[in-house]
């Protein structure tokens, strides 16, 4: 399974090379946003590097292709439904995005969005448990769109250097944005209740 893998991830950088690297990677980040296993990252970073000037364009094609997927894999949940995704994914993926979104609902898109958590079961789970596309597409977007637009950015800001730090950093912190994110806001929401008015307070209780 590990050679396997490792033969994918060399054809993936093997398109770097090509003419068409702009399209295999709209087709890669559209496919892997579906089913495809290796993520869209490592082709975005050859190219960038490869032209660092075109890195933000690179990382617009990255994001556009992983939104036409997202929304093929969501079409594909709600038309399929349970047998679709039950072929595609374990039973223990399928009940830990539940679980995700029981807890978060469209927040667990964006947090796979960002993280390694694999998008694809996120995307297809999404239309079979009906979440709502506007808010799905908006996580997607915003998710996809920090984690590829940073990798452009930091390319077109330092080149190639930066490429190495990227391969091996790039999602540790984007666990750590997330975990800073979602403290954030639970530290506000703690704010909020601790701040109301005695009268306020009172109104929430029951009445006798």
């Amino acid at each position: 399974m590990f050679d396997l893998l490792h033969d994918l991830v060399d054809w993936v950088l093997a398109w770097s090379e090509s003419p068409y690297g702009g399209l295999a990677l709209f087709l890669l980040s559209a496919a892997e946003s579906i089913i495809f296993p290796v993520p869209p990252d490592p082709l975005l970073i050859a190219l960038g590097v490869g032209k660092p000037s075109f890195a933000l364009v690179f990382a617009a094609i990255c994001l556009l292709g992983s939104l036409v997927g997202a929304s093929i894999g969501y079409l594909i949940g709600m038309w399929g439904g349970r047998p679709v995704v039950d072929r595609l994914f374990s039973q223990d993926k399928i009940q830990f995005v539940e679980q995700k979104y029981q807890r978060y609902d469209v927040w667990a898109i964006l947090i796979a969005a960002l993280t390694p958590i694999p998008y694809k079961v996120f995307t297809v789970t999404a239309g079979m448990f009906r979440l709502h596309f506007g808010r799905f597409m908006l996580a997607s977007l915003l998710g996809r769109g920090a984690r590829f637009f940073a990798v452009g950015l930091l390319i077109a800001l330092f080149g190639e250097p930066i490429a190495a730090f990227i391969d091996q950093y790039l999602d540790i912190l984007f666990i750590v944005f997330m975990i800073l994110l979602v403290g954030g806001f639970f530290v506000i929401r703690l704010l909020t209740r601790s701040g109301k008015s005695p009268g306020a307070a009172a109104a929430d209780e029951p009445a006798p």
